[in-house]
């Protein structure tokens, strides 16, 4: 997509500025993996004009292959962005309608040849959202990767403003989740995207973890094909102040990682995105489920104090965050 966003933490068209910069779920989860080294491949169907064309520069900056990518007719989806402060929440204003991938149909994508040589397939649920086809394009790929021996993961990232074509998101995420082996989620997209619900309450305590292990012990049962999910834990103080954690759950263990306190948020937008992109770094590098899930929150704290959809992070500094250094002192 193509982010258009107010400068600093104006309200939108406060003034006659807007800065333009790429981003998106399964993008963002791309570039995240290319800057830690992973070879990376971005899907998706961009339109065959200049926007296009500088999207794609974009991604091939970041390492990321972008040959599997389909040209066509239209635009590319556009997003708004409005960074809020303090008490003031940010918007997003979605303009997708029309967008290359919004109008791509069954048949546009051949599966076979867009999955050769790839271990592992990431969706996220905003996809399936945009259109009535791209929902179809979008179960088409999760059943073929699963067909193929492909490890599936899925980020539910439910969005109640672009499930307007006549489906509900659980109508689709329920069936999408037969075919996923790594769910990722907040509580709000397990309980809108599968309906399935438990007593949560977003606060720091045992009590607190006890109903995760709950939430996600409900899932995994609900789809015995699924491995494990991973569910982050935000605390939100303020537009600026947040509290930040996840808990993995792969059926025989439970696993918390360390809590951060993000202060002065710089952007949030692209968190989700980044969690998901270490949790599959982590997933694919460590032996020790607890490790790769701490390397994905800290990976996701670190996006936090970055502008822009992207995660600009490499290994090294998420590694140096898991081992305790928090303190942002120059390094010289």
């Amino acid at each position: 997509m193509l982010r258009l966003k107010s400068p600093g933490h104006e309200r939108l068209f406060q003034s006659p500025v807007l800065e333009a910069t790429f981003g998106g779920g399964e993008a963002n989860v791309a570039v995240s993996l290319a800057n830690y080294g992973l070879d990376a491949a971005f899907l998706t169907v961009l339109p065959s004009n200049d926007v296009g064309e500088a999207c794609l520069r974009e991604l091939r900056s970041f390492g990321v292959d972008t040959s599997r990518i389909v040209r066509s007719d239209g635009r590319l989806g556009i997003y708004y962005l409005e960074s809020g402060a303090n008490q003031r929440p940010s918007k997003v204003v979605y303009d997708r309608a029309g967008s290359a991938i919004a109008e791509a149909a069954s048949g546009d994508i051949d599966w076979e040849k867009a999955l050769e040589g790839v271990s592992w397939f990431h969706i996220s649920g905003i996809t399936p959202a945009i259109s009535k086809t791209a929902m179809e394009l979008s179960l088409e790929g999760v059943k073929a990767a699963k067909q193929l021996g492909i490890t599936v993961s899925c980020d539910l990232n439910f969005r109640k403003n672009l499930w307007k074509y006549g489906k509900r998101a659980a109508e689709v995420m329920r069936e999408m989740a037969n075919y996923v082996d790594v769910a990722i989620a907040n509580e709000e997209d397990v309980q809108k995207s599968l309906e399935i619900t438990t007593d949560v309450v977003v606060e720091s305590g045992e009590l607190s973890r006890e109903k995760y292990r709950d939430l996600g012990n409900r899932v995994l049962q609900a789809y015995p094909n699924m491995k494990m999910i991973a569910i982050t834990l935000r605390e939100s103080r303020s537009a600026d102040w947040n509290g930040w954690a996840a808990c993995l759950n792969d059926r025989e263990n439970f696993y918390v990682s360390r809590r951060y306190e993000i202060r002065d948020i710089v952007d949030r937008v692209g968190g989700g995105d980044s969690f998901a992109g270490g949790l599959i770094y982590g997933l694919s590098r460590y032996d020790d489920l607890q490790q790769a899930l701490e390397f994905a929150v800290a990976a996701s704290c670190l996006k936090h104090s970055i502008l822009g959809d992207f995660n600009r992070v490499s290994c090294a500094e998420v590694e140096k965050l898991m081992g305790g250094d928090g303190t942002g002192r120059v390094q010289r």
